[in-house]
This record gives structure tokens, C-alpha cells and sequence, in this order.
């Protein structure tokens, strides 16, 4: 192979070698590893003109010894960084925080958990923060009371204290503030503030919010509570005893999970919430009776809270006791079947939308399936057909 002096600027690189059986490409390659010009940014003279990275050595006349000339700009040289890698986890805490995009916590000022679990849970509701930012620090001549005014500013300045800081934060303020408006929650035991129902302090404190948070003390753009967790239910009445019967309405803020030994997963629960028995004095026959509420669900929010009903009175001690049950639940939860039937009509269509959605996805297109429909049919009557014949053939046998 004969072997050639490349000069490149002011640098000769001597005695490269040209493998004469492979194309020029592969020298051009050879001088990117010496010179850091890619191949399609040289340009070598030889006789005749440059060299194409297709042509044939043998028409080239390159000899042994013989001086090529190259032109071409290198890439340029990329640098190291001058800070190495930095992990999230070798950030302080308060970066990783940050940039885990978590919010703050919240301190335990003594048994406040059941607090503590409902402030958060409703700081994680973009929509009550915005509605809690617009609120006014002065009350309007709307019916508030004090009390209800000034939880309603204490939550606004609890989640702003949350958004702003990376460290814990210690809602003394709320915590007051919420045992003034609700004396239940100030119970104490040897001197010892009592433990609390997180359910209790969520509709306490959902329900002063949504006396507060109207359109009268926020911008209309933001949503009444009504909206995020309120639910309409209509209610069917009936006394199987003296053939009542009656149509109720009300406003909830949450679902009840009702857990029993019968209860293994949360539509269980959710159905048995839905259907209860109460006794109450019935006009026909003059005395107490007992009757059945079934209800169903009416509108939706933008916000389903269900609770898991774990305590029941136990009558013999006097006491209440946890239910210790695991109940399953879904990660994404379908009450369709609690709904009533106009609220139904109204869902079909975007469920249908939906559902259209998640086949596509999945490559299963209704043209596909209604063919396959009609191809299982036509199996269907073509092996009822057979079996017809066949029954025909075993008669007619057994005649003759």
C-alpha cells in the first residue's frame, strides 16, 4: 500500500497509508482522527482536482512518497464543564425540596394530625387557592360571623405560609383559630388536648369555607365550594309498611364508604352508604315506622371526596371502635352506577367519547370490532345450522 505526506495548515502528517482497495472515504476517516475535520468538510488536491470520496485510486496516478494537500475547519474542541454533575440527592435539603417540587409540611402541635392531614389535603386543591387569594380581609355585610371570617383568613394564610417556605411550617395561628370556631376540637384529657376526627375538622371546615368562599366575597371567575366537592343527591323515600313514598334532595360534601364484613372493596362500600334504613313517624299509621332512602347522585363536582367509614358505637362499652378492614380501591373510580337517571343521560355521550378514546389507543377501532361482531354471529348460526342437520340425520336413522 503506498503511503502519502498530508498537510493540513502548518501540520504534515507523514506516511499515512492508502489502502487502495477501499474507497477514498476511508483515508478522508483516517485524517478525521488525526486532524478533528469531518469528511465532509475536507478538501484534498490531488491530480485532476479534489478527491471524491467515491473514486477510484487506480485512476488517480497517486504515488508512493507523494505530497496531498488538505483544507477543512475542525469541530471545535468541546470543553469540560467546570462544575461536575450534581446529584439531587447531594443537594441540601431545602434545594431538593425544591426541586422535587414538594411542598412544605406541617408540624404536630400535640394530637394534630386529623388537622394537619385535612390542611393538606385541601392545599392541594389549585382552584380553594385561588378562590382563598381573592378573599377579602375585611367582612362584607353578607351574614358571616367573626368566627367563620377569621378561619377562612387563617386557612388563606396557612397555604400561603405552605407555598412559600421549604421548611415546616407550624399552623399555631389555624389551630386557634379553629378551636374558637369550633370548641369540640379544644376537648382536653388529664390536661392533654384530645385526639381528633380528621372527617370531623374536613366538613367543619369545608362547610365554614362555603359559607365564606360565595360570590359575593370572591371574583366570580373563581369557583364556589359547591362546585369543587359539593354533590347533589336525590333521595327515594319508602316505607314498605304503609306504601309511603316521597322524592328528597340535599347538598353533600363527601360520599360514605360504609365497611362491614361484607365490604371488601370501595363500590361495595359506596353502595351500601347510598342505601339506608331510618325511622321516623309515618302519618298513615299514626306510630314509627321504618323506612328505606336510596339515593343517587345528581351533579357531580370537580372534587369526589369519600370517607371511609371505620368507627361504629359499641353499645355494651359504651365507646367508640375502629373497624380495622382493608378495603380495596381503585385508581381511577367510576360512580356511573350511583348516578340517576338524568344525570346519566347526560354522562352517556362523554363516556362513549372516552371509551372511543381509550380503543383508539389501543388499536381497537369500531370498524375492526363490529366486523369481528358480525364474524362471530355468522360463526354462531353456521354451528347452530350444523347441529340442526345433524339432529335431522339422527332422526331420519332412527326412523328408518
Amino acid at each position: 500500500m503506498p503511503t502519502v505526506n498530508v498537510k493540513w495548515q502548518k501540520e504534515v502528517f507523514p506516511g499515512i497509508e492508502i489502502d487502495t482497495s477501499q474507497p477514498p472515504i476511508v483515508l478522508k476517516s483516517q485524517l478525521y482522527t488525526l486532524t478533528g475535520v469531518p469528511p465532509e468538510r475536507q478538501k484534498i488536491m490531488v491530480k485532476g482536482g479534489l478527491l471524491k470520496d467515491d473514486a477510484d485510486w487506480s485512476t488517480l496516478g497517486v504515488k508512493d512518497g507523494q505530497k496531498l494537500m488538505m483544507i477543512g475547519t475542525a469541530d471545535e474542541i468541546v470543553k469540560a464543564p467546570e462544575k461536575g454533575p450534581l446529584f439531587v440527592e447531594d443537594l441540601p435539603e431545602e434545594e431538593q425540596v425544591v426541586a422535587l417540587g414538594h411542598s412544605a409540611g406541617l408540624y404536630n402541635l400535640g394530637n394534630t394530625c386529623y388537622m394537619n392531614s385535612t390542611l393538606q389535603c385541601l392545599h392541594s386543591v389549585p382552584e380553594l387557592k385561588s378562590a382563598l387569594l381573592s378573599y377579602s380581609d375585611t367582612v362584607k355585610g353578607n351574614g358571616i360571623d367573626q368566627a367563620s371570617h377569621n378561619l377562612t383568613l387563617a386557612t388563606r394564610n396557612t397555604f400561603g405560609d405552605l407555598d412559600q417556605s421549604v421548611r415546616p411550617v407550624t399552623p399555631l395561628q389555624f389551630l386557634q383559630t379553629l378551636r374558637k370556631k369550633y370548641p369540640q376540637f379544644a376537648q382536653q384529657h388529664n390536661n392533654v388536648y384530645m385526639q381528633q376526627d380528621a372527617e370531623e375538622c374536613w366538613t367543619q371546615l369545608v362547610y365554614t369555607l362555603s359559607q365564606t368562599l360565595t360570590s359575593d366575597s370572591s371574583e366570580s371567575a373563581v369557583l364556589p365550594m359547591k362546585q369543587l366537592f359539593g354533590i347533589d343527591l336525590v333521595s327515594r323515600v319508602h316505607c314498605a309498611e304503609s306504601g309511603e313514598e316521597s322524592m328528597e334532595t340535599e347538598l353533600v360534601y363527601s360520599l360514605k364508604c360504609h365497611i362491614s364484613q361484607d365490604v371488601n372493596h370501595l363500590h361495595e362500600g359506596i353502595k351500601h352508604g347510598l342505601k339506608t334504613e331510618l325511622e321516623k313517624a309515618s302519618p298513615t299509621l299514626g306510630r314509627t315506622a321504618v323506612y328505606t332512602r336510596e339515593s343517587r347522585i345528581n351533579e357531580l363536582p370537580r372534587y369526589l371526596t369519600v370517607q371511609f367509614v371505620r368507627f361504629f358505637w359499641k353499645r355494651e362499652s359504651n365507646q367508640k371502635a375502629k373497624i380495622l378492614r382493608k378495603v380495596d380501591y381503585p385508581l381511577e373510580l367510576d360512580v356511573y352506577e350511583f348516578c340517576s337517571d338524568e344525570l346519566k343521560k347526560k354522562l352517556k355521550a362523554p363516556r362513549q367519547m372516552l371509551r372511543d378514546a381509550e380503543n383508539a389507543k389501543l388499536g381497537l377501532y369500531m370498524g375492526k370490532l363490529a366486523a369481528q361482531k358480525k364474524m362471530s354471529h355468522q360463526v354462531a348460526l353456521g354451528n347452530r345450522l350444523v347441529w340442526t342437520l345433524t339432529k335431522l340425520s339422527l332422526l331420519y336413522q332412527r326412523n328408518n
